[in-house]
């Protein structure tokens, strides 16, 4: 009895051990840093504060202007020559790191130009970007004569660019109307000439509007843009920044018009 009670001891002893061996060995403390690591890169970066984007578009250098004649509307320094727009739930109008910024509002936020602009036989260029949001980073109220109308950029969900309004139909709904992906904190040169019975508008080299406006009704679209007559600059939830406003006399348009 004593015989066959130690060899099942000895088997019990022997079972545990051979249990014990083949267990896994723990992880290298070199696994666990890798690990650590990977657990660190996935966390989310805290996204950019507005003056940090504002410093960073501030400096990206701007397209040179083609051709002559033009003049500055704004000298980087101050809003001298502009106030703000009195749209109901406007965002905070200024002047930073060169830059006019218009903060998001609720829905607009705007600038107007106070002194005396031309209602004919002009063209207009700027730099402007979109840098929060997702509508329209421009809305440029212009005179064609006795007349107003805006170029929209970015319009209706942030790709929609047309005239508001050609006979009552507004930037999306007439011959004017265009589509383009715009990026974030990207800028664009936007050129707008008014000439007797033209309207010809171009982002960066590409036109976007060429329409012949002989027999059509010109008007801004009715509602709280009015406020922006007769030369602004508005944004509709979205924070815009603008930049090198120039404006130049002109006697004819660029080109032959396009049909659409």
């Amino acid at each position: 009895m004593n015989r066959h009670l130690a060899r099942f001891v000895a088997a019990i002893i022997l079972s545990f051990l051979w249990s014990c061996a083949s267990k896994p060995s723990p992880p290298q403390a070199t696994q666990q840093t890798h690990s650590t690591q990977n657990i660190s890169s996935n966390v989310a970066r805290p996204k950019p504060s507005l003056d940090e984007l504002l410093q960073s578009a501030a400096a990206k250098p701007s397209t040179p202007f083609e051709a002559e004649g033009w003049q500055s509307l704004f000298d980087g320094k101050n809003l001298t020559g502009w106030r703000e727009t009195l749209f109901s739930g406007r965002g905070e109008v200024e002047c930073k790191f060169g830059l006019i910024v218009l903060k998001m509002g609720d829905p607009f936020t705007g600038i107007g130009y106070t002194n005396e602009f031309p209602t004919m036989d002009y063209e207009l260029a700027f730099d402007a970007m979109r840098l929060q949001g997702s509508d329209f980073f421009c809305g440029l109220t212009i005179p064609i004569g006795t007349n107003f109308c805006s170029l929209i950029v970015g319009g209706w969900g942030g790709s929609l660019v047309g005239i508001s309004s050609l006979d009552s139909m507004d930037a999306s709904e007439n011959e004017t109307t265009r589509f383009k992906d715009f990026e974030q904190q990207h800028w664009y040169r936007i050129r707008l000439r008014i000439t007797h019975d033209r309207i010809e508008a171009w982002i960066e080299k590409e036109k976007f509007v060429d329409v012949v406006t002989a027999g059509k009704r010109i008007s801004v679209r009715p509602g709280d843009i009015e406020l922006s007559r007769p030369f602004g600059f508005s944004c509709w939830q979205s924070t815009a920044a603008l930049r090198e406003i120039k404006m130049r006399r002109v006697s004819e348009p660029a080109d032959r018009p396009k049909r659409y």
